[in-house]
């Protein structure tokens, strides 16, 4: 992967090669889009991943900004979910237990006897149909994935498409859309790890971070919300302001010692009208990104259990914090949270949401 390039205008494209197999035979390909501008950004079809993504800093070089890998192998293995659409359910589902229509089912405690992002097999760990889609936009692609009834303990046959579009307006463009054809829980999310820094030079605790929120969800020690909306005022998860990751990440506050770190989720504003949640910058690089989405929540997570173990772009071993993701989903735990808003789908209807990260 060309890890630095001069700016210059190209001629907006889609080209695919070749990735890797996996243990089924399945073979997995890696698309590249380039929009006019000369981003590029690279996508397979294992986990509907964003393994790279370049864009220019201040003075107009192109570094990758999320965190990623040059082989297949690497993400078979396991990775902490970077890049990948993770689901049914993003996030985590108390005891691994949810309610429908009076029905109880159970679905993995993967996570300290918590269901988190879809289980030990979700779609992360999956392999999707990828093609090349036509779009005024810019360079798309789409994937989709038929999950069956049962799958993961999951009820309904749930068909998914995700949309990737590198607009030539400089944004990634994340369209989901899915059917079932029984009621089942559906909350996906994408799960880039990004560092504005460019190259994973160093971990993300200069970067200032503005969220439009004025409440976020207080978590117990299983990091579970308790179900209170607690205001961030005189909190360290006060970001109504330009603020630096790593400013307050080490106070002793009851919620940063249960996550060991931002693992929260904000509230944002229940409407489903595409909004302005976030904006990410690092102050070197000039690099900025704004996070719009049409989803009630998002998830700031600083890296917290990076740890060394994983060689990534350029040689990089991925240290503590040299990632943070901002997932927009709906709550933690809603099936349990009657008051949170719903992440049922029935059949007959149509689970639409979108994302935007755009660069300036």
């Amino acid at each position: 992967m060309t890890s630095s390039l001069s700016a210059s205008k190209s001629t907006p494209s889609v080209s695919k090669r070749f990735f890797g197999k996996l243990s089924g035979g399945e073979e997995v390909s890696l698309y590249t889009l380039v929009n006019k501008n000369g981003l590029q950004m690279q996508v397979m079809n294992y986990g509907a991943t964003i393994t790279s993504l370049l864009v220019p800093d201040k003075n107009g070089v192109f570094e990758n900004v999320v965190l990623g890998f040059d082989s297949l192998d690497t993400y078979v293995a396991g990775t902490p979910f970077i890049g990948a659409i993770v689901g049914r359910y993003g996030n985590r589902i108390a005891n691994g237990r949810f309610t429908l229509d009076g029905k109880e089912y159970s679905v993995a405690q993967n996570n300290n006897g918590q269901h988190l992002h879809g289980g030990l097999v979700g779609f992360d760990k999956v392999y999707w149909n990828i093609e090349e889609f036509k779009s005024h936009e810019g360079p798309a692609v789409k994937l989709s994935y038929f999950s069956k009834d049962g799958e993961e303990g999951y009820p309904g046959n749930l068909h998914i498409e995700v949309l990737y579009i590198l607009s030539d307006e400089n944004e990634v463009k994340v369209i989901y859309s899915g059917t079932t054809d029984k009621k089942t829980l559906v909350n996906l999310t994408q799960h880039a790890y990004f560092n504005l820094i460019g190259n994973t030079k160093r971990d993300i605790l200069d970067h200032q971070l503005i969220i439009h929120a004025d409440t976020f969800l207080p978590v117990e020690e299983t990091m579970i919300p308790t179900g209170e909306f607690k205001p961030v005022d005189s909190t360290p998860f006060d970001f109504r302001k330009n603020t630096s990751i790593g400013s307050r990440i080490q106070e002793r506050d009851e919620q940063l010692i249960r996550g060991k770190g931002y693992d929260h989720c904000w509230i944002l504003s229940s409407k489903d009208a595409l909004k302005l949640a976030a904006t990410l910058t690092e102050p070197t690089s000039g690099r900025t990104m704004d996070v719009l989405t049409t989803e009630p929540g998002m998830q700031l997570y600083s890296g917290n259990f990076l740890d060394g173990s994983l060689m990534g772009w350029h040689g990089v071993t991925y240290q503590y914090r040299y990632g943070l993701c901002l997932e927009t989903e709906h709550f933690p735990d809603s099936p349990n949270h009657p008051e949170f808003p719903t992440t049922e789908l029935s059949p007959g209807e149509v689970y639409s949401t979108q994302t935007i990260y755009r660069f300036r």
